[in-house]
């Protein structure tokens, strides 16, 4: 059995995964562990670097137990991560202080003081994307005006697969996908000094990390490494990509015109393009091959709010097919007429640039957790509808949709989605999909298939959910309804944001 299995490593915001697959991209097992979020601090959402590694390997020891192999087994190591934030490591490769990930917004006014000058338009017109609150750019010039010391120390920006490959193989590097998030060029590809000046951070330059391509073997697993994780030394490691672009290509989703949804601790809604399309409601990054882009709308606003409240009112909390199948019942007992109550799922933050903050509405005292839980997961639906509707606005996108995720385990979740959406909505057999991408790609790398993008190992639609007329009547007027609050309650967001910012 030497050499005929490939790791797939997929390190979220708050959970990372090592999954086992063989070479036609079936899953045989999993290693798992949660990485403890710290939100201390008012708007600073961050994590212990080296918890992240140390839950990597548990993880890696965890899938390799369960599958009753040996290290020697693993022919290659592809890896994944959520993007955006900072991972800084300094010379010798430790880190200079905590991991701030995406979900953090502690340089909104940073953007405030951005959004009124040329600076908006000449990064979307350059880089494909405006920065957002969690983006490197943002967060770099946060640490520049108010931490410029720990810029010093650190000798590379990493992100968070990034991190995890220079602890497994001592190299360091990135990919196009990771690497667009804010310093390369849309078109032509590669950093770009004009965009890293036009941010003030041109002195930065030299910590940015080498390019590689997303398949290319990167380094192999060091002794220290295979020590700890029990893989063998000498294991290639390929480069890998960010989550999203990843889990597109674990579900089978890279054809261009399909649209893709992640329902995880964001809200990904990306459609493939073959030629670049700037929005300033969206970001357009480099997918994992040439010639092709990922039209990404996103929101830190989805399943993490389904963990969120569970934390909140003492339930227990987990990803387990059971934990779904129990809170689906509860909402099937619920769903009957039109929503009583409206949730805005912002509790992380929001696509939109005013302030706004996660909220119930038209509760009264007969609505128990039932009726919340369906709120709840009509807020996320109708989100991620907000986020589709910008894209179809602009973009030719194909009739159904391939939904991924945590709400991809629950069919009256997945359900909702097709209702909302008014289009046919698939589900894979794929529960690990960003680790397949992962996967895939290491595969292609050293020649176990043709070609990670090519997807020779296709994933197979498990579930088919058509939209139903009279849930579509329901969501459409649940939607306008929620549109509607949106914009009454810009005010009073407004207000407590402000109040939040006086603490």
């Amino acid at each position: 059995m030497a050499g005929d299995l490939v790791l797939g490593i997929d390190a979220g915001h708050t959970v990372t995964k090592a999954v086992l697959f063989d070479t036609a991209g079936r899953q045989m097992a999993q290693g798992s562990g949660v990485v403890r979020l710290d939100t201390s601090h008012p708007r600073w959402v961050e994590r212990d670097m080296g918890d992240v590694w140390r839950t990597a390997r548990q993880a890696i020891r965890a899938a390799l137990g369960a599958a009753d192999v040996e290290g020697r087994a693993v022919a290659a190591v592809g890896l994944t991560g959520h993007g955006d934030g900072l991972y800084l490591v300094d010379e010798q490769g430790r880190a200079v202080r905590p991991a701030i990930v995406a979900m953090d917004t502690r340089a909104e006014t940073v953007l405030a003081e951005w959004r009124a000058t040329p600076l908006w338009g000449c990064a979307l017109a350059l880089s494909g994307t405006v920065p957002f609150a969690g983006s490197p750019a943002a967060l770099l010039a946060w640490l520049d005006r108010h931490d410029p010391a720990v810029l010093e120390r650190a000798r590379w920006l990493l992100s968070c697969k990034d991190w995890l490959r220079q602890q497994l193989t001592g190299v360091v590097a990135t990919d196009p996908t990771d690497a667009s998030a804010s310093f390369t060029d849309m078109r032509r590809g590669g950093y770009s000094q004009e965009l890293l000046d036009l941010f003030e951070l041109g002195q930065l330059a030299p910590k940015l990390p080498p390019l590689r391509a997303c398949d290319a073997v990167c380094g192999t697993v060091t002794p220290q490494a295979a020590a700890v994780t029990g893989l063998a030394a000498g294991t290639p490691v390929v480069t890998g990509a960010h989550d999203v672009d990843a889990a597109a290509l674990g579900i089978g989703a890279t054809d261009v015109g399909q649209l893709s949804l992640i329902a995880g601790t964001f809200s990904i809604n990306q459609v493939v393009c073959d030629h670049p399309v700037t929005d300033p409601r969206w970001q357009c990054r480099r997918f994992l091959s040439p010639g092709r882009w990922m039209i990404m709308s996103t929101s830190p606003a989805s399943v993490a709010n389904l963990e969120w409240f569970l934390q909140a009112t003492g339930a227990p909390t987990g990803h387990c097919d059971d934990t779904y199948d129990s809170l689906s019942h509860e909402v099937v007992e619920h769903l009957k007429g039109p929503s009583e109550v409206l949730f805005h799922p912002f509790v992380y933050g929001s696509p939109h640039q005013r302030p706004a903050s996660g909220t119930f509405l038209g509760l009264r005292g007969w609505h128990g957790r039932g009726h919340l839980l369906r709120a709840l997961m009509e807020g996320v639906v109708l989100n991620h509808r907000w986020h589709v509707d910008v894209l179809r606005s602009r973009l030719h996108i194909n009739e159904s949709v391939r939904l991924t995720g945590g709400a991809a385990r629950s069919t009256v979740w997945s359900q909702m989605f097709a209702d909302a959406l008014r289009r046919p909505v698939l589900v894979t057999d794929v529960e690990e999909s960003a680790a397949r991408g992962a996967a895939l790609l290491a595969a292609g790398a050293v020649g176990l298939l043709g070609s990670g993008v090519d997807q020779h190992a296709a994933a197979r639609v498990i579930r088919h959910h058509e939209p139903a007329d009279d849930r579509v009547a329901v969501l459409e007027e649940a939607y306008q309804a929620y549109r509607e609050a949106q914009k009454a309650l810009w005010p009073v967001w407004a207000r407590l944001d402000s109040a939040n910012e006086r603490k």
